[in-house]
């Protein structure tokens, strides 16, 4: 069947009514899986019947029927004579009638709003599920990352260069963690303040004669790093490291008017 005449046959009111069998309405479901058009085919079908329920009974069925007993006592009024019995039997069955549409209605908005609220529940449940997955990955790669830092702070052979600060920031301090042996810097930017909006620190690797600098990175999502510790790569011989305040993605060459801090590599 194509998918507007599988809309238009009316097999959806039934799924949203709860009046199809077990087993259509397990294909129905499967049906919703697949066509996004079927999906917005009962989210409207199921606010329709809301908006029919609350127009027709907003919280007070027993206010409407009263309504209803009142415009028919008017139509009796109106001048049309009926035999008491056969009238009798006319209220009775509009008043059953009516009741019955209204017990529908209600129930059918009972059962929309508990799959709605069923549907809400398992979508919160998923995303405090994906969040607590992410918070268990980061604190396992935070645990991780503390021990291959305590692992390089230990090493001996790692080159320890202290970054003081200078004329644009004199208290601003840092420190670079150089492993030879695998090319890494480790930069511990904790004394350094916050960038502002738009900039963030780069980090140069140094040869002083003639001085000539080389980028080896950002420290970037500065705000978000707890421990400001930043891993960088530096291939270079370096005689000294430097940190300059850029424009966000950095420069290609320093802005020496914002040099933060600066430190030379001590000869052993």
């Amino acid at each position: 069947m194509e998918l507007n005449q599988y809309i238009s046959s009316g097999i959806l009111e039934l799924y949203v009514y709860g009046a199809l069998p077990e087993e259509e309405s397990i294909k129905v479901t499967q049906e919703l899986k697949q066509h996004p058009e079927i999906v917005k085919e009962v989210e409207e079908i199921e606010g329709a019947l809301t908006q029919l329920s609350t127009a027709a009974a907003p919280y007070n069925p027993e206010a409407l029927l009263y309504t209803l007993q009142q415009k028919i006592t008017e139509k009796q009024k109106s001048g049309v004579v009926e035999h008491p019995a056969k009238r009798k039997r006319t209220n009775l069955v509009l008043y059953i009638g009516w009741a019955a549409s209204i017990a529908l209605l209600i129930g059918l908005v009972s059962v929309i709003s508990d799959r709605n609220e069923l549907r809400d529940s398992l979508e919160t449940a998923q995303a405090k599920n994906a969040t607590l997955e992410q918070q268990i990955t980061d604190a396992r790669q935070s645990a991780e990352k503390n021990k291959q830092l305590l692992e390089v702070f230990r090493d001996k052979e790692i080159i320890t260069v202290p970054l003081g600060g200078q004329d644009v920031a004199p208290e601003a301090y840092a420190e670079v963690h150089w492993d030879e042996k695998t090319n890494q810097v480790y930069v511990d930017a904790k004394d350094l303040p916050t960038p502002p909006e738009g900039k963030e620190y780069q980090v140069w690797s140094l040869t002083l004669d003639p001085l000539t600098p080389t980028s080896i990175g950002l420290l970037s999502n500065f705000s978000e790093d707890e421990n400001k510790i930043f891993i960088l790569e530096n291939p270079n011989s370096s005689q000294g490291f430097g940190i300059t305040l850029e424009p966000k993605g950095g420069s290609e060459t320093p802005t020496m008017e914002q040099l933060y801090t600066l430190g030379t590599v001590q000869s052993s």
